[in-house]
C-alpha cells in the first residue's frame, strides 16, 4: 500500500495536550477497554460487512458492528441473517447489532446472538426508515419510550454480555426526549449508548444537532459512555463535534463510505492538529482492489461481491473531473475482468491525483 500513514512525532507531549483540551478517560464497556477516544464504525445495513469492516478496521477503526439483524429472522434461524453475524478475529471488539419490536423475540435474539460470542450486544433504537419503523422497531421506539425501558431491561437480565444501544434525539423536532430517553437506557443496564444527532423525522436531511447530545453528556445523571454520531465527513468536522459535545467517543458512518482511513485522518488529526495528505487514486484504487477482493472470497461468488462492492465504487472517486462516463461503466461492470480493466484505466488517468474530499456530500 502507498498510502502510509505518517509516524506521530512528540507523541507523550500531544497526548499531554490532549488530555487537558478534551478531559480524556479510558472508556470501557462493561470491562472491555477501549482506550480513549476511540472511533466507531457505525453499523449500515449493505454496508459493515467483512470487507468493509476489515478496511476500516486497517485504518483505525476501534470498534466494529455487524449489519443491524432482525429478531424475527434470527429467531425464525433464517440463513441469510445468521450470516450477517459471522465474525472474524480482526472485527474485536465487536459487536452484533439486532433490532425489533417484540420484547419476548428480541430477549430470544439477543440470546442468538451471544452464542455467536460478540463482545456486547448493541440495540438499534435509531433506524428511521420505513420498512423498520412501520412495526415500531427502531426509530419507531422513540414513540413508545416505557417500552423501550422494559425491553432493554429485559435483554439486559437475558444475556451475559454488555448491552448498548443506539438511538437519535426524538421522533421528530416537538419530541426531542433524549435527554431522558438516555436517563432511561442508562437505569435500563445500557453499558454505553451511541446518538445520531437527528429526530426520525429528519432521515439523513438538515444537518446534525451535536448540542443536544452535549446535553445528555452533561448531565451529571448520565455514568455511561456517550458516543457521538452525525455528520462526521472529515477530521476538522471530528474535532470541533468532540469540542462542542465533549462526548467519550465518536462514530463514524457514511462518512467512511469510500474513505475508509477518515480513522487514521481523525485520529492523526486529534493528536497532532496536522492534517494527513489524501491517498492518490492509485492509492485509492489498491484500496478498492482489496475490498472487492475481499468480498468475492467471503461471498464465494463472484457477481455477488461486485454488487456488494457497487456502493463503495460510487463513493470510491469523488471530485475527479471528467469522471462520470467512467464511473457509470464501473456501476454497470458485471464480471471481475471488465472491473479491473476499468480500475486499470482510472489508474491510468488519474493515479497521482490526489482525491479531494473538502465537499463531498455524505447524503
Amino acid at each position: 500500500m502507498r498510502f502510509k500513514i505518517q509516524a506521530f512525532c512528540h507523541f507523550g507531549t500531544l497526548l499531554l495536550t490532549l488530555h487537558h483540551q478534551y478531559k480524556l478517560e479510558t472508556v470501557k464497556i462493561g470491562s472491555i477497554d477501549l482506550g480513549e477516544m476511540p472511533l466507531f464504525l457505525a453499523p449500515m445495513e449493505d454496508v459493515t460487512y467483512k470487507s468493509f469492516r476489515y478496511m476500516c478496521k486497517k485504518y483505525g477503526a476501534d470498534v466494529m458492528y455487524t449489519e443491524f439483524v432482525s429478531s424475527e429472522a434470527l429467531i425464525r434461524d433464517i440463513q441469510k441473517t445468521k450470516q450477517k453475524m459471522t465474525l472474524f478475529d480482526f472485527d474485536r471488539p465487536v459487536a452484533i447489532q439486532i433490532y425489533g419490536h417484540d420484547i419476548n423475540s428480541m430477549v430470544e435474539a439477543a440470546k442468538v446472538a451471544e452464542e455467536c460470542q460478540p463482545d456486547f450486544i448493541d440495540i438499534n433504537y435509531g433506524c428511521p426508515m420505513k420498512k423498520i419503523i412501520r412495526h415500531g422497531a427502531g426509530a419507531g421506539m422513540l414513540l413508545d419510550p416505557d417500552k423501550m425501558q422494559r425491553m432493554t431491561e429485559a435483554i439486559v437480565k437475558a444475556v451475559n454480555l454488555p448491552v448498548t444501544a443506539k438511538t437519535r434525539l426524538g421522533w421528530d423536532h416537538d419530541s426531542r426526549i433524549i435527554v431522558d430517553v438516555a436517563e432511561r437506557l442508562q437505569d435500563a443496564g445500557v453499558a454505553a449508548l451511541a446518538i445520531h444527532g437527528r429526530t426520525r423525522s429528519m432521515l439523513y436531511t438538515g444537518e446534525a444537532d451535536w448540542s443536544l447530545i452535549a446535553d445528555v453528556k452533561n448531565n451529571p445523571r448520565m455514568k455511561i459512555p456517550i458516543i457521538g454520531n452525525g455528520d462526521i465527513n472529515g477530521p476538522e468536522k471530528a474535532k470541533a463535534f468532540l469540542e462542542q459535545s465533549g462526548v467519550d467517543a465518536l462514530m463514524i458512518g457514511r462518512g467512511s463510505i469510500g474513505r475508509p482511513w477518515i480513522f487514521s485522518e481523525v485520529k492523526h488529526y486529534l493528536k497532532t492538529g496536522e492534517l494527513l495528505p489524501p491517498p492518490t487514486v492509485a492509492d485509492v484504487v489498491q484500496n478498492v482492489r482489496d475490498q472487492l477482493n475481499m468480498s468475492i472470497e467471503w461471498k464465494d461468488n463472484v457477481r455477488s461481491g461486485i454488487l456488494m462492492m457497487r456502493r463503495h465504487f460510487a463513493r470510491y472517486f469523488p471530485t475527479l473531473p471528467n469522471f462520470r462516463e467512467l464511473r457509470i461503466r464501473l456501476l454497470q461492470a458485471e464480471t471481475l475482468e471488465s472491473v479491473q480493466e476499468l480500475l486499470d484505466l482510472i489508474e491510468a488517468s488519474y493515479g497521482d491525483i490526489r482525491v479531494d474530499y473538502t465537499n463531498v456530500s455524505l447524503k
